[in-house]
């Protein structure tokens, strides 16, 4: 690619690029030198699995790494020790040592469904954060002024609302600042959320006599509500370690013009791509291809055509209950032949007993995402089962 042709690569799926004339100044001096870039993103450990919001910002770090540059994927160990107050209107509780490193440990394992692990280096802050000394600190708080911090928003409407801040929060953006200076990054990517704590580092990495990075900012992904950020506490999210069934269930549940933006910053089609497809696809078929995609990318192709047939079958074909009851497998209905169907019914409510539900079986009553049941024994079920026996239905994930 020449360097417009990356620059525009890059360029999709951002919200802002501080400076984009740095960025191909730096992008100039790689193609002469043969010098990577370094490009980091940190992600503090807070949950044990990440969502499709968090993939906006793993995929334009994915688009650096096919430039030939190599991605600094930061585990926030330390920083999660503080907690991050952006967005927050309390004091966040910081987590415990148990539970970040539980939770760094799942991330390593998610982040390379996305990113090439050839190309990325896997860090911790925790190895220059913790070895700073009293007098290290005290040093690093010297370069920023209380004035400068709480030019922030979230702290300026906290202090204005005289609701509590407390220093430890204060520190976290300078934390997070000397990450950049130990990692000499190039490029510091986030969230839009994100930009003040950026700008910290790019000024740290200045006054530690280094070349201030490019700050590249990705938008925030709305979730299924369409309003607020996906989240998993506000259950709006789609989870890239759920079942192939239950993403593309959540896929279909987006709005029509929300679609558009999840192609957008979900899939590595160009815009010109999407605005082609927007003016001749059918929404429905639009959005059962953006499912079938987005599954694909976390599972597999075949496990995305299973998915999209299952809800065909179950969703599209017949009328499921708005206020339909999702359960747990319950245990002892699994064997190594499959699952006993008619335990499984038993179990959950939908017979009397295991001979009532046999009777069920026998008698065609039952049927599993759309199909009925004909054996007692469910060989290689899937991950998501709608059942319906009658009028009662039970969705077990």
């Amino acid at each position: 690619m020449t360097i417009d042709e990356q620059l525009t690569y890059l360029r999709k799926g951002m919200a802002e690029i501080i400076r984009e004339e740095d960025l191909r100044e730096r992008l100039i001096q790689s193609e002469k030198t043969g010098r990577k870039l370094r490009i980091k993103a940190g992600f503090d450990p807070t949950a044990p699995d990440l969502h499709l919001g968090h993939t906006v910002l793993l995929r334009k770090m994915k688009h650096f790494q096919d430039l030939g540059h190599t991605v600094i994927f930061l585990i926030g160990d330390m920083t999660g020790r503080i907690g991050d107050p952006t967005g927050r209107n309390a004091t966040r509780p910081p987590l415990t040592t148990e539970a970040i490193e539980a939770n760094a440990e799942t991330y390593k394992q998610q982040v390379f469904k996305i990113l090439d692990p050839e190309k990325t280096e896997v860090r911790f802050n925790s190895d220059w954060l913790a070895p700073l000394k009293w007098e290290d600190v005290i040093r690093l708080t010297s370069k920023y002024t209380v004035a400068r911090l709480l030019e922030r928003d979230d702290f300026a409407k906290r202090y204005a609302a005289n609701a509590p801040i407390s220093l430890h929060e204060l520190m976290y953006p300078l934390a997070q600042g000397y990450d950049s200076v130990a990692l000499k990054s190039d490029v510091e990517m986030g969230g839009t959320d994100q930009k003040f704590n950026l700008l910290v580092g790019r000024e740290l990495q200045r006054d530690f006599g280094q070349q201030p990075q490019i700050v590249a900012m990705v938008p925030i992904l709305e979730g299924l509500d369409g309003v607020n950020k996906m989240s998993k506490s506000l259950g709006n999210y789609i989870g890239i370690t759920e079942p192939p069934e239950v993403m593309f269930r959540k896929v279909m549940q987006v709005s029509d013009d929300l679609m558009w933006r999840y192609y957008e910053l979900l899939t590595d089609r160009s815009l010109a791509e999407i605005a082609q497809m927007k003016a001749t696809m059918h929404p429905m078929e639009a959005k059962t291809m953006l499912g079938k995609i987005i599954v694909a990318d976390f599972h597999s192709a075949e496990a995305a055509d299973r998915a999209a047939e299952v809800f065909n079958a179950v969703v599209r074909r017949k009328e499921v209950p708005a206020d339909l009851q999702s359960v747990p497998e319950p245990e002892g209905v699994r064997n190594d032949a499959g699952i006993r169907v008619d335990k499984l019914l038993a179990k959950i409510g939908l017979a009397d007993s295991v001979s009532d539900a046999a009777r069920k079986i026998k008698a065609g009553a039952v049927e599993i995402n759309g199909e009925k049941v004909k054996e007692l024994v469910l060989s290689n079920p899937p991950a998501e089962m709608v059942i319906q026996v009658g009028k009662n239905w039970r969705r077990v994930a």
